[in-house]
């Protein structure tokens, strides 16, 4: 997607060779134009395959995953690292490894969301060791769906994530894969 490798060439900071900032537009203020394009790509390349859910985790995961959702026309349910009190009874749990806060999550989605019949698309704001991605098809698992693809705004291409994912049989599309961010800079990964 151009203009999103132009955004993060011109608005991303490379903090160091294994984390890139995208605050400006992604994950902390949201480019509502820009994140209705990432939708529209998703939807494009995902939409044959009888989508019936798209699924997140909170919280940079939500803008994309909304927008793709919309294109689509079906539910977004998106996994939450707290488990709140009103959420009581039938939960989904998995735990995952955040890469960038350097902290393991406990996961959880009502079972009630994710029925046996749906067929999941998996949407998420980064890729680097693919523990977010793996945790949320894990439940899609258990709740006996099938997961149909997933959905990456910005891959770490130089990390072991995506090469987990397709090892693992997945569908994945990345719409910006970096090569590297040695040097403090951003260097793409052409496909």
């Amino acid at each position: 997607m151009k203009s999103l490798k132009e955004r993060i060439r011109t608005e991303g900071r490379v903090i160091s060779d294994g984390v890139l900032k995208v605050d400006s537009f992604l994950n902390h203020q949201v480019d509502p134009e820009l994140t209705m394009e990432m939708g529209k790509e998703f939807a494009s390349y995902f939409g044959s395959k009888g989508i019936t859910k798209v699924l997140t985790i909170e919280s940079s995961g939500i803008p994309p995953a909304l927008t793709t959702a919309l294109e689509l026309g079906v539910p977004m349910v998106f996994a939450k690292k707290q488990k709140p009190l009103t959420m009581k009874g039938d939960v989904w749990v998995e735990r995952v490894f955040s890469f960038t806060k350097q902290i393991e999550n406990e996961i959880h989605i009502g079972k009630s969301f994710i029925a046996q019949e749906d067929k999941v698309l998996i949407v998420d704001d980064f890729l680097a060791h693919g523990e977010a991605a793996l945790g949320l098809a894990s439940i899609v698992k258990q709740a006996g769906a099938e997961v149909v693809g997933i959905g990456i705004v910005i891959e770490k291409a130089f990390q072991v994530g995506g090469r987990k994912l397709r090892d693992a049989g997945y569908d994945v599309l990345s719409l910006a894969r970096i090569k590297s961010l040695t040097n403090h800079t951003v260097e793409f990964l052409e496909d």
